[in-house]
């Protein structure tokens, strides 16, 4: 078989007229995997492999849009797909897709070495973090970060005659932020909030540690979400955020649940 033809002669359906009149917020390509570089604040830069989401809106006249110009565009920051670079893979998506307004998200495993806090025996974290932003007439961006956690029940402490029930919970964190901000810091705002903080690897000493500084430090889902709206309300770089956490009972069969937001007036 012969693939020897003129590419202008072939029909481009997604081009054709749709006569309903209803235009489309979002269309793109979900769910692709691809590598990126992140900031980190230890080692200047991290490797990573993100989940990407891309959409762009569509007017009511086009049928559809060209996928696969997606992809030709993130093929083209290869090996350089950043928080630097994020507004530029932006402005090229509505360039190419010829729309008003063009949408990115990419989440991806992030990894910090934590030391044990007795034997400081080091292993890597694992967080799920993410940017997600919007380019219409400006650049609106979001960070996210997922970070586990412990927590003791000050109710179960205070009626038990010995013990509490405890389980891990998940903070999970999304902020607006002028000039620049570490995931780090917000991660370790996160970790400050809750009971006690999780590690990777936990000797005798360790462990022994953990159970007790939480047993010392009980707090409801509540609490939690409070803290953490204290520790990130005092970072000067954030301007916005939404907090959720999520504890997942280890007496009960369903999850705690808070949540809340905060905006600086000033900023908006």
């Amino acid at each position: 078989m012969s693939y020897d033809y003129d590419i202008n002669k072939l029909k481009d359906v997604q081009n054709l007229p749709d006569y309903r009149n209803i235009p489309l917020q979002k269309v793109g390509i979900k769910n692709i995997r691809y590598p990126v570089t992140v900031m980190d604040k230890q080692n200047e830069w991290q490797k990573t492999v993100a989940n990407i989401n891309m959409y762009v809106n569509l007017p009511h006249q086009f049928k559809g849009t060209h996928m696969s110009r997606f992809v030709e565009i993130l093929n083209e920051y290869k090996g350089n797909i950043s928080v630097k670079t994020f507004q530029n893979i932006l402005f090229e998506m509505k360039k190419r897709l010829l729309s008003d307004e063009a949408h990115l998200e990419i989440e991806f495993p992030y990894f910090i070495e934590k030391r044990a806090p007795v034997t400081k025996t080091p292993g890597l974290m694992e967080y799920w973090c993410g940017l997600h932003g919007t380019l219409k007439d400006t650049l609106d961006m979001v960070l996210l970060a997922k970070v586990p956690v412990t927590t003791v029940c000050p109710c179960s402490k205070e009626i038990a005659d010995f013990g509490a029930h405890n389980q891990r919970g998940e903070v999970r964190v999304w902020v607006r932020f002028k000039d620049f901000l570490w995931l780090e810091d917000l991660i370790d705002c996160v970790e400050k909030a809750a009971s006690c903080q999780v590690f990777s690897i936990l000797k005798r000493p360790d462990e022994k540690y953990v159970t007790e500084y939480a047993y010392t430090n009980p707090m409801f889902v509540e609490d939690v979400v409070r803290n953490v709206y204290m520790g990130i309300k005092n970072m000067q770089e954030v301007i916005w955020f939404y907090i959720e956490t999520e504890n997942f009972e280890s007496i009960h069969n369903h999850s705690a649940y808070a949540s809340t937001t905060f905006y600086k007036a000033d900023c908006w």
